[in-house]
């Protein structure tokens, strides 16, 4: 999947500005959710930031709030401003860990965002009807990129 690489700044939109209050190792974790498609302009907007993190990033969370085991994932989750900033250790443990996640993740406006490919697989996974409405976006974004390179 192309990789999309578009200008961003970080500090144009409130949770960006909150995550960067939380003082996380940027090294040691990644954006997933929704996040990496609202970045590159393929969904208008966003609600909330999913954080994968590990090593010194998920020390620092840890100190800095209480991780709380919910289902259905089953894995550590602290939540920030009311849920608006959610840090997790894993995501989806049987299909990534979240070394690759973060280790394999783009820098954009100085932060990291999972792959796009990652971000697609998970929303084809869950199918929940806010996924299949990006998916259709990711999927014209694709098919305008495709019509414009002809």
């Amino acid at each position: 999947m192309s990789s999309h690489r578009v200008p961003f700044d970080a500090a144009e939109h409130p949770l960006f500005r909150r995550l960067d209050q939380l003082d996380l190792d940027r090294d040691n974790f990644a954006i997933f959710g929704s996040a990496p498609l609202y970045i590159r302009k393929m969904i208008p907007s966003i609600g909330d930031l999913d954080i994968v993190a590990r090593g010194s990033a998920w020390e620092r969370a840890c100190r800095l709030g209480k991780p709380v085991f919910t289902p259905p994932r089953g894995v550590p989750i602290i939540q920030f401003w009311e849920g608006k900033i959610e840090v997790f250790s894993e995501w989806l443990p049987r299909l990534w860990d979240a070394d690759f996640l973060i280790d394999q993740s783009e820098w954009l406006g100085g932060f990291r965002f999972v792959r796009l490919e990652c971000v697609v697989t998970y929303k084809l996974l869950l199918q929940r009807p806010k996924d299949l409405v990006h998916l259709d976006q990711v999927r014209s974004n694709f098919t305008a990129e495709h019509a414009s390179l002809r």
